[in-house]
């Protein structure tokens, strides 16, 4: 359940009936209000270990999408980051498209995917092939809603679409400053351990610094960054909800290394109150106010982090006007917004 799950959570409560399309499904990974509907997965949903294979898959993606065949619909919404977009509509159809990022694997971040030159040089013609794929399917969305203007760019230059913004819900509800309002002396990332998070930077940092650092989250490169930690960081997996918020109001602050296309966890970090350590680049320059509800490093390397880090531990933060701005990206304004884009989609159709 992370920020793409909690945008279809809130889809699927606004439509109880819709049945949902996939490529593949693990309704024991996602909310009782997603799996509780009819589910329609594609084809690669009955090759064994599937789950833990899917990436490898990327290149019959394309194939698999095409197999699916909603319904007849007045509108289809598709919650994209990879090929979601790229489903066939039903005759006279509106197709509302929320765009995560256009097909991340092939545009960008082709260093912390393949690393080594010899994987990029055989990737190479697959990845093409996909964007080339992927803009030439872009026809078949007639509106375009990106998460950010950061991804609006992206539409804008790989597409040659426009797209309007609707920044993502943060369940601002739930995450809260807590009744005690003081905070222990540790520091929290809450990401997916994947390479282009940069996690490695941070514990680089906080190697050199000695400063107790927590790491929420789970991903193949777990094992790898434990293996890169002093004892001062702690690695603590996968944590239900509970314990997140837990997390987020006793951190001193939060830690954001790498660049995204949003970010909802700088912002349930800001919602309870707490400030924001986070890379000057992608959502995160929209979501976190330099210097009144964080601080921003202009490099990816320890040093840079850790100057930020340090800035950001010696400045006495205002809880109250960090949670303010995160009222704006709240589920309502969300819900509020996609009623228009939904109406107004419609109205064409």
């Amino acid at each position: 359940m992370r920020g793409g799950e909690r945008v279809l959570e809130i889809l699927c409560d606004a439509y109880p009936d819709a049945p949902l399309y996939t490529l593949l499904a693990n309704p024991g990974a996602v909310s009782e209000t997603i799996r509780n509907r009819p589910i329609h997965t594609s084809w690669l949903q009955r090759i064994p270990g599937i789950a833990n294979h899917y990436r490898s898959l990327l290149p019959l993606f394309p194939a698999a999408i095409r197999s699916l065949n909603p319904a007849s619909a007045d509108i289809l919404i598709s919650t994209s980051h990879c090929v979601a977009k790229s489903i066939r509509k039903p005759p006279n159809c509106h197709h509302l498209c929320y765009c995560f990022t256009p097909m991340r694997y092939a545009w960008t971040f082709q260093e912390e995917y393949l690393g080594n030159a010899i994987r990029k040089t055989l990737a190479a013609p697959l990845l093409a092939a996909m964007r080339q794929w992927d803009a030439q399917t872009a026809h078949r969305v007639d509106t375009f809603i990106a998460i950010s203007h950061h991804v609006k760019k992206r539409i804008e230059d790989f597409y040659e679409r426009d797209a309007s913004v609707i920044y993502p819900p943060v369940d601002t509800d739930r995450c809260t400053p807590g009744p005690d309002a003081g905070s222990q002396d540790f520091d929290l990332i809450v990401s997916a351990l994947v390479p282009y998070k940069k996690i490695d930077i941070a514990i680089a940092a906080y190697n050199r610094s000695g400063h107790p650092l927590r790491i929420v989250g789970t991903g193949g490169s777990r094992e790898k960054l434990e293996a890169q930690a002093g004892p001062n960081i702690t690695f603590e997996g996968w944590q239900p909800d509970d314990v997140v918020l837990e997390r987020y109001r006793n951190c001193r602050l939060l830690v954001f290394p790498g660049e995204e296309d949003f970010g909802i966890v700088p912002l349930e970090a800001q919602a309870c109150g707490k400030p924001v350590v986070a890379y000057n680049r992608g959502g995160a320059c929209e979501t976190v106010l330099a210097n009144q509800t964080g601080i921003f490093f202009d490099q990816q390397t320890p040093d840079a982090l850790s100057n930020a880090v340090h800035i950001a531990g010696k400045r006495i933060w205002d809880p109250a006007t960090i949670r303010n701005h995160a009222l704006q990206f709240s589920n309502q304004a969300f819900i509020a917004a996609m009623q228009n884009a939904i109406r107004s989609s419609l109205d064409k159709n």
